[in-house]
């Protein structure tokens, strides 16, 4: 829907105004010279310098409040307090669990070591050997004797060869144990990043207990109910198991609503506390897309309030949102960001200030045209996608002029090309005239 509002500082001076004799409704009257403005007019809500909600960081109750509900507050006090056995409790599991962890990684590895064995293997099978020779030597038969020295030979080299397997197998446990190791300290250290996540984490929701304020501003205790669960939770591994559980409370359940007192219940998520720092006020408006591209920072604007019905506030373009917002019905409208000063009301008296969620309607002077060439708004008519006027000749008769517009307004419309001041025109009644129709008798 194309939001314009067309508006007028004065009428246009149509001098001679007459009525053709045929009593139809057509008026006629001269061109004449006025000043024009073209408003753009868009809802706009009045918005706050900032806003914050402070919400609940794990089921309890109020302990203790620091300010009274509607107090002015600063950045960085303390608002309340909240009493959550719960995240105590998740905070003292997530230490224990953190240092069970640490002593984990601390333990030493099994050290298997086969050298020893080896060693003692070798001393054992030489001993045997050389008692197998120094018998064989006393043999007396020589062929036996060479026959059993030859046989203690193959032995050893059997044993050798043995020796040499059993030295690579054993390499390769070495290897594998080491592997293993390797695994088992990432394993302990994977562990413990997650146990140090846990305690952080922790930590934090038993710190967010104490509520700060962010900003300044005036404060309300309590609000409408939260998600009902801790983002916290499911930050956390979920090998922590019960550790996890504690945070968030559950989800779900009533919520906090109205003002807050020592001992009220709180859910995790619940809005607490709202902060408004309401000491500069601004006005956010929705342009339409059809006129967006007349509105450019440091239009004026006039402001008026639902709630102060006939009072008039000033405001100024400060930016325009360089993408849309659509809407469920289709439309496309651009965020515009204007300031918003004082006004007065119907009688001339100073207007109350507004309050931060305010509706208004803002009317953008998005074109001004001083001493312009103009005629009535009713005057100008579409006729083959221009704009036309009906030019009364010297006869009386209307013949279609094109012209080019400016400046739009309610009551009158800037004429760029086509027409001269004082020429005749028809002001009135342009869709009951066809060309050559005599609207002035002679």
């Amino acid at each position: 829907m194309n939001a314009r509002l067309i508006a007028a500082a004065g009428a246009v001076l149509l001098l001679g105004a007459c009525t053709s004799g045929t009593d139809d409704g057509i008026v006629v009257g001269e061109v004449g010279r006025d000043t024009v403005v073209e408003v753009v007019e868009a809802p706009a809500t009045v918005t706050a310098r900032a806003s914050a909600s402070l919400t609940a960081a794990a089921d309890g109750t109020v302990a203790s409040l620091s300010v009274s509900d509607g107090a002015t507050v600063r950045a960085g006090q303390e608002l309340l307090r909240i009493n959550s056995p719960g995240a105590e409790q998740a905070l003292q599991q997530a230490k224990e669990a953190d240092r069970q962890a640490a002593q984990a990684a601390r333990s030493p590895q099994v050290d298997l070591d086969l050298g020893g064995f080896g060693a003692q293997a070798d001393d054992a099978a030489e001993a045997a050997f050389a008692a197998a020779r120094e018998a064989a030597e006393q043999i007396p038969d020589e062929a036996t004797k060479q026959e059993a020295l030859a046989r203690i030979s193959a032995a050893e080299a059997q044993y050798a060869a043995a020796r040499a397997q059993g030295q690579q197998a054993a390499a390769q446990l070495e290897r594998g144990l080491s592997a293993l190791g390797d695994t088992a300290s990432a394993l302990a250290g994977a562990q413990r990043v997650q146990t140090k996540a846990a305690v952080a984490a922790a930590q934090s929701t038993v710190n967010a207990l104490t509520v700060i304020a962010p900003i300044a501003g005036v404060v309300t205790l309590g609000g409408a109910g939260g998600s009902g669960a801790s983002d916290l939770a499911d930050q956390l591994p979920s090998s922590l198991g019960g550790v996890a559980s504690l945070f968030g409370g559950g989800g779900g359940g009533a919520s906090t609503t109205g003002t807050l007192s020592v001992g009220s219940p709180v859910q995790s998520g619940d809005v607490v506390a709202s902060i408004v720092d309401a000491a500069v006020l601004t006005l956010s408006a929705q342009v339409d897309e059809t006129d967006v591209f007349l509105v450019t920072p440091g239009v004026a604007a006039e402001i008026e309030l639902d709630a102060v019905p006939g009072a008039r506030y000033t405001g100024e373009v400060a930016s325009v949102d360089p993408t849309p917002t659509g809407s469920g019905a289709g439309g496309v409208s651009y965020g515009v960001r204007l300031t918003l000063g004082g006004g007065t009301d119907e009688f001339g008296d100073p207007a109350p200030p507004p309050k931060a969620g305010m509706s208004a309607v803002a009317r953008l002077q998005v074109r001004t045209a001083e001493d312009a060439l103009a005629v009535p708004a009713a005057a100008v008519f579409r006729d083959e996608g221009t704009d036309a006027v009906w030019l009364v000749d010297a006869s009386g008769r209307a013949e279609r002029a094109p012209v080019r517009v400016g400046a739009q307004g309610a009551d009158s419309v800037e004429i760029l090309e086509g027409l001269k001041e004082g020429q005749t025109i028809v002001v009135s009644g342009a869709d009951r005239v066809v060309e050559g129709q005599t609207v002035v008798e002679q």
